[in-house]
């Protein structure tokens, strides 16, 4: 397992790494923007006097960040920029935000509700996004949750499943089969057990990380995800479940 850890951790880093090339990420941002997320759209900026709220939203961790403002040349500067642009309804202005602070916001992308009269932004910020220095205007935390991670390793395993290269751990599962998989769960949950019992708390999160991956990969050959397991435990939770 130790080798297929690494790998993951790898691609989480480089990926990482190249966000933080501002020039590389600006492009990517650009081209969703003007290609991809807001082509199309209609806004009704007369409704409400020449301006729209603007919701931004954190695209990685879901949580709202603030609420601003747009006019028609504020939301053109957005979508020319791929930063977010507002505008100031006390200096009768624009301002992009974080021209002062540097805690700036790139766009991921925009969508429109149903009345065409309030947009949803969904960008990566730059830093906090509160002028009182917290991460949203609500002075809450912006922290994504450790079980998104979830979804991420299932992604990867989809696409170890699909492309099958060489020298990958979890293509030589694959390639073993059903039931080399299926033991394999077995015996990292047995070794979950054992440390349970005799072992250390650190170990036990070790070897149940391990079932876990090995689940996971199971779940991807039968063509299932590991979000369908939190889904019906989602419906346990329901009143009136009964068990089959």
């Amino acid at each position: 397992m130790k080798g297929v850890y690494a790998r993951i951790f790898i691609v989480r880093t480089n990926c990482f790494q190249h966000q933080k090339k501002e020039w590389l990420f600006r492009q990517i941002v650009l081209y969703s923007a003007r290609n991809r997320k807001i082509s199309h759209m209609t806004i009704d900026f007369d409704k409400c006097g020449g301006l729209v709220p603007a919701i931004i939203q954190d695209a990685a961790t879901g949580k709202v960040l603030m609420l601003g403002y747009m006019n028609e040349e504020s939301f053109a500067r957005t979508r020319e920029t791929g930063r977010v642009c507002f505008y100031s309804r006390s200096r009768k202005c624009l301002w992009t935000k974080g021209e002062t602070s540097g805690n700036f916001l790139d766009v991921v992308s925009i969508k429109v509700d149903c009345d065409n009269d309030t947009l949803l932004i969904q960008a990566t910020p730059h830093g906090p996004v509160c002028h009182t220095g917290t991460d949203t205007c609500w002075g809450e935390k912006n922290e994504a949750s450790p079980l998104l991670f979830l979804t991420e390793l299932q992604d990867f395993i989809n696409k170890r499943h699909e492309e099958m290269p060489e020298g990958s751990y979890t293509t030589s599962l694959f390639r073993d089969g059903v039931n080399r998989m299926a033991q394999k769960v077995g015996e990292e949950a047995l070794e979950a057990c054992i440390e349970a019992c005799n072992g250390t708390d650190e170990r036990l999160i070790y070897e149940a990380s391990d079932m876990f991956y090995h689940l996971i990969v199971l779940l991807t050959s039968k063509g299932l995800r590991i979000e369908q397991v939190i889904e019906e435990l989602a419906s346990r939770h329901k009143p009136g479940w009964q068990k089959h």
